[in-house]
């Protein structure tokens, strides 16, 4: 196997142990037992720790690197930024400056195609979700507050895949992305904003309560260790 393949399969299966909980999150992720558990030498083991580390999913400890442990107490304040920013793209929109449907409408029609065919309920599906509400503030016309948009999904990001375990909030998430689309490409703001709110609400109640359980969790863990 070429050495980007190998580099690129470690990286993988280890982003989906490090969110599924195969490797538990008070884990110390030490290079030689990684490198023993894939197969593989410590080299691409390091590279996608290091990449990890940079998606947020792997953080430093006091003696090296472990899965990422949400920080519960500051999603409320980040949901209110991410709040602020998505619904002032619905509210500077006016009949005399629409949407850019040319932009938003290909975006709403492959969520569409997506309903047949839901795609897995992983990491991958979050960085979709936030592709969605990007190319929907973009939409609006303001690049500024789709650029901040971005970096406040940054810093939710790894505690939001706590939140997409089950094929059934795939499939919902699908559903509310295409409502929320309509309502803009159809002009009615007012739905749209609705539709926005209750479909932000929804994801800050999944994420953390998932995230409140996996601390809780880890803590327990803790315990039993000491």
């Amino acid at each position: 196997m070429a050495r980007k393949d190998l580099r690129e399969k470690v990286y993988i299966s280890l982003r989906r142990d490090l969110i599924s909980g195969a490797i538990h999150a008070t884990e110390r992720l030490g290079e030689e037992r990684l490198a023993e558990l894939y197969g593989v030498s410590r080299t691409p083991v390091r590279e996608a720790l290091a990449r990890l580390q940079a998606d947020g999913l792997v953080m430093r400890g006091d003696d090296g690197l472990y899965p990422y442990r949400p920080h519960v107490g500051d999603l409320a304040d980040l949901y209110e930024l991410r709040n602020t920013l998505e619904l002032q793209g619905i509210a500077r929109v006016t009949g005399q400056i629409p949407h850019d449907a040319d932009a938003l409408e290909p975006v709403v029609e492959h969520w569409k195609q997506m309903r047949s065919t839901p795609p897995e309920p992983d990491a991958d599906f979050v960085t979709q979700d936030e592709m969605f509400h990007v190319a929907l503030l973009r939409s609006a016309g303001n690049h500024a507050l789709a650029d901040a948009l971005q970096t406040v999904n940054a810093r939710i990001r790894p505690v939001r895949m706590f939140g997409y375990f089950t094929p059934d909030s795939v499939v919902a998430t699908i559903d509310e992305h295409v409502v929320i689309g309509e309502f803009v490409l159809a002009g009615d703001l007012d739905g749209a904003r609705q539709a926005l709110l209750s479909h932000i609400d929804n994801s800050q109640q999944v994420v953390i309560t998932r995230a409140t359980e996996a601390l809780s969790m880890a803590r327990f863990a803790l315990s039993v260790q000491n």
